[in-house]
C-alpha cells in the first residue's frame, strides 16, 4: 500500500517534491576528488542538532515527500542517524541511506539500520577497478569496502542502489562499470553526470558526444538488464529513450523515477545546516530550516517556482520539444555559466525548432 498520497495532478511537483536530500553532516573519512560538499574529516559545529533534526523531520512528514534520502558527507558520522531514520519512518517517510564506504560502514551494524526504517543504502562505484576506484576516492581499500558492504546490505535484506559518477576521465570504463552491474545486481544503477561544483570543476565534465554514445549504451539497458537504471543531473538520457520510444508521457520501463524530475522541480536538498537549496548541486540558497519550513520555500519561492516552468529555460533547452520530460541539468548550467536557466552543455543534441529555422 502506497503510504503517501497521490502526487498532485496539473503538475505533479506543484505542491511536493518527489525526493529530498538531507545532507546529515558534511564529516566524511574520505577525500573524493570530486567531492560536492567538499567534505572535512569533522563535524561542523553548527550543524543541525538532534531537536532541531526531528523537528524537521516533523515538518518534512507534512511535506510528505515518496522519499527522503538521508546523505553527508558521511551520514553515520552522527551518532544519532538511526534515530533520525527511525523517526521519519514511523512519520510515513520512506528513508533511502547513503554512506560513505569506510572502515565506519564495514563495522556497522546493518540489520540495525534495516530495523531503523531505512529500505534502501546507496554506495558509491566510481571507477571499475580497485586502483582507479580508490584514486578516485582518495583513500586506499575504498573499493573492497564496498564489496563488503554490498554482501552485508544484501544480508541483512536492504535494498541495493549503486551509484556511478561519470566523468570525463573515467568514461572510457563505462562497459566495466556494466558488467559490475550486472555481477552485482542492485535493485538500481544511478548514473550520475558530473556538475562543476565543490571540488568538481569545468574540465572533469565529459565530452557531450562522447556522452552521447554512453547514452545509447545504456539506453539498451533499459528494460533489458536485471536491474532499474536512473541517471543524475543526466536528464537527456529521457531524451534519448524517447528517441527510441521507451521514453514519454507512458513512462520508462526499467526507470524508477518520474518524467521531468530536476533541481527543484521534484527535487529539493537540505544542508547539514538547515539551508534549502534546489539540489546539492545547485547551490542557491533560498532559505534555512531555522527561520522557515521546506513546504514554504519549495511551494513559494521564486526559484523553484521558475525551475518548474519548463518555458522559463534558456537557450536550445527552451526550445527543444523534449524541455518538459528532460529540461537538462540546472545545476550544470549554473555550474558552467552562473545561470540556472541556460542550456546543458552536457547535451548535444539540436532541437528540431533549430533545424528548422536554418533551413
Amino acid at each position: 500500500m502506497d503510504m503517501h498520497p497521490p502526487l498532485a495532478l496539473g503538475d505533479p511537483f506543484a505542491d511536493r517534491p518527489f525526493l529530498v536530500f538531507w545532507e546529515l553532516t558534511r564529516a566524511c573519512a574520505l577525500s573524493c576528488t570530486h567531492c560536492r560538499a567538499t567534505a572535512q574529516h569533522r563535524r561542523a559545529p553548527d550543524e543541525l542538532d538532534t531537536a532541531e533534526a526531528l523537528k524537521l523531520v516533523d515538518e518534512l512528514a507534512e511535506l510528505a515527500p515518496p522519499m527522503l534520502i538521508l546523505t553527508g558527507g558521511d551520514p553515520l558520522m552522527r551518532t544519532d542517524v538511526l534515530d533520525i531514520a527511525r523517526y521519519a519512518n514511523s512519520k510515513g517517510i520512506r528513508v533511502g541511506l547513503s554512506p560513505a564506504a569506510t572502515a565506519r560502514l564495514i563495522h556497522y551494524d546493518f540489520p540495525a539500520i534495516k530495523a531503523a526504517g531505512i529500505e534502501r543504502i546507496s554506495l558509491s562505484l566510481d571507477g571499475a577497478t580497485r586502483v582507479t576506484h580508490d584514486a578516485f576516492r582518495g583513500v586506499p581499500g575504498t573499493f573492497d569496502r564496498t564489496v563488503k558492504a554490498i554482501e552485508l546490505a544484501r544480508a541483512a535484506g536492504i535494498s541495493l542502489q549503486i551509484n556511478t559518477t561519470l566523468t570525463r576521465s573515467n568514461l572510457h570504463e563505462f562497459a566495466a562499470f556494466r558488467d559490475l552491474m550486472f555481477e552485482w545486481k542492485p535493485e538500481m544503477w544511478s548514473v550520475f553526470i558530473l556538475v562543476p561544483t565543490g571540488r568538481a570543476g569545468a574540465n572533469d565534465v565529459p565530452d557531450a558526444f562522447e556522452l552521447e554514445t554512453i547514452f545509447e549504451e545504456m539506453a539498451d539497458l533499459v528494460g533489458n538488464a536485471p536491474f532499474a537504471i536512473k541517471t543524475t543531473e543526466g536528464h537527456h538520457f529521457r531524451r534519448v529513450l524517447a528517441q527510441r520510444g521507451k521514453g514519454g508521457a507512458s513512462g520508462r520501463p526499467g526507470m524508477r523515477s518520474p518524467l521531468g524530475i530536476r533541481d527543484g522541480r521534484g527535487v529539493m536538498f537540505i544542508s547539514h545546516t538547515g539551508d534549502i537549496t534546489p539540489s546539492g548541486f545547485l547551490p542557491m540558497v533560498c532559505g534555512n530550516v531555522r527561520q522557515t519550513t521546506p513546504a514554504k520555500v519549495y511551494r513559494e519561492h521564486p526559484l523553484f517556482i521558475t525551475l518548474r516552468d519548463s518555458e522559463a529555460l534558456g537557450g536550445k533547452c527552451g526550445r527543444c520539444e523534449f524541455r518538459k520530460i528532460c529540461g537538462g541539468s540546472r545545476s550544470r548550467a549554473y555550474g558552467l555559466t552562473g545561470d540556472p536557466f541556460a542550456q546543458d552543455s552536457a547535451c548535444p543534441y539540436q532541437p528540431a525548432s533549430l533545424l528548422t529555422s536554418t533551413l
